[in-house]
């Protein structure tokens, strides 16, 4: 799969609604995460980087609303509610808890799907000083997903190449083995990730053994340092 597909998180305590989504924007070209309510999509906002977010207004316990409104104390992640409520000012207050889109159900899913893609279109991509981040010799060219050396390309299998992604969405930010099992895409063991991180050190660090910007964070992962 296109480590370069948006990663979205779904959060709605509908299960049959919420596979249903989920279903239809991976045919779409997401990678898509979801959440039966707040409290799991807090737990998974805490481990995983995700490009957008779609919430739930009315979730049982902390609702969509609320969580919108907390986390923009803290992040700038783009937000689309959802909701039954189709009152102006549902919507109004919707947009002023900080949400960035609202859509009101039923709805058609073409018409998420498009302004899932709006909202992205619009949003600047979090990278640290623009399209490529430098690692002594080497720079990750973003925009074509590429590890070069001067003008040379560094040839990254697939699973070097998602793993890097992965470290270079949460630049200078300590990951967890599991978030980038999760965000890269590998199946199995998360011991997958430290065999990845070898290899790509191999690639990246001119001592792997003592390695500048890919480094190991003790009792949680992994934090990609530019420089």
């Amino acid at each position: 799969m296109d480590q370069a597909e948006p990663h979205l998180l779904v959060a709605d305590d509908d299960d049959r609604f919420r596979d249903l989504l989920r279903r239809y924007l991976v045919d779409h070209g997401f990678r898509v995460t979801t959440a039966g309510d707040a409290a799991e999509a807090r737990a998974k906002l805490a481990s995983i980087a995700f490009d957008l977010l779609v919430l739930d207004i009315m979730m049982p316990g902390e609702t969509g609303l609320s969580l919108t409104a907390s986390l923009r104390t803290e992040s700038r992640i783009p937000i689309l509610l959802l909701t039954a409520m189709a009152e102006p000012e549902d919507r109004i207050n919707g947009l002023e808890s900080g949400a960035d889109d609202y859509l009101t159900k039923p709805f058609e899913p073409r018409e998420l799907v498009l302004r899932i893609r709006n909202i992205l279109q619009r949003v600047p991509q979090p990278t640290a000083g623009g399209k490529e981040l430098r690692f002594g010799a080497c720079r990750l060219d973003l925009a074509r997903s590429g590890l070069f050396r001067g003008n040379e390309p560094v040839h990254l299998t697939a699973a070097e190449l998602a793993l890097l992604l992965a470290l270079a969405r949460r630049v200078g930010e300590p990951v967890t083995r599991e978030a980038l099992s999760e965000e890269a895409q590998f199946s199995g063991n998360v011991r997958t990730v430290d065999v990845q991180v070898t290899r790509l050190r191999r690639k990246l660090e001119r001592d792997p053994k003592f390695p500048l910007f890919l480094q190991t964070v003790r009792g949680v992962g992994y934090v990609l340092k530019p420089g």
